[in-house]
C-alpha cells in the first residue's frame, strides 16, 4: 500500500499545482518568520491527524524530523543538506497546510490521498537527507567530553 502512495505522490509532484508550491518554497526559506509559521502550522496539522494506517506513524515521525532539519538550517546550525531537498520538502509542507489541493480535502475517502501520497513520496525520495540529519542530531547529543574517561 505504501508503494502505491509513493508512486501516486511522484505523479502528484509533477502536477502544476504542486509545482506552484515548489516555486513558493524558496521564498519561505528566505524569510525565517514565514518559515516558522509554516513549520508551526504543519506540525499542528500532523499532531491532529489520526490514522490506523501502519506506515502513518513512520511518515509522521519523518516529517517531524524534516521540520527539525529546517529549523536547524534556518538557525545556521545544520547545512549538510541539498537545496533541492529543502525546496521540495518545504513545498510539500506548503501543500499540506494550504486548502488548494489536487484532490480537495472535503471529498470523503479521497480528499487526503494527494496529501498522503506527496508525503510518502517525499519520505521515500529524501530518506538519505533525513538519515544524515538524524545522525547529526544523535552526534550532537553525545557527550564528547566523556571520551577517554572511565
Amino acid at each position: 500500500m505504501i508503494n502505491d502512495w509513493i508512486h501516486k505522490g511522484l505523479q502528484f509532484s509533477q502536477n502544476p499545482i504542486f509545482k506552484r508550491f515548489l516555486g513558493k518554497a524558496g521564498v519561505f526559506l528566505a524569510k525565517p518568520a514565514k518559515m516558522a509559521l509554516l513549520l508551526s502550522t504543519a506540525y499542528g496539522k500532523l499532531i491532529d491527524a489520526e490514522s490506523k494506517e501502519s506506515g502513518f506513524t513512520q511518515i509522521k515521525g519523518t516529517l517531524q524530523t524534516f521540520m527539525r532539519l529546517v529549523k536547524a538550517y534556518m538557525k545556521g546550525d545544520y547545512r549538510n543538506v541539498a537545496t533541492k531537498s529543502l525546496l521540495v520538502g518545504v513545498a510539500v509542507l506548503l501543500y499540506l497546510v494550504t486548502p488548494i489541493d489536487i484532490i480537495p480535502d472535503f471529498i470523503p475517502g479521497l480528499g487526503l490521498l494527494d496529501d498522503l501520497s506527496l508525503i510518502a513520496w517525499f519520505v521515500n525520495a529524501f530518506q538519505t537527507e533525513i538519515s544524515k540529519f538524524r545522525d547529526w542530531e544523535e552526534d550532537r547529543s553525545f557527550d564528547h567530553s566523556r571520551i577517554g574517561t572511565f
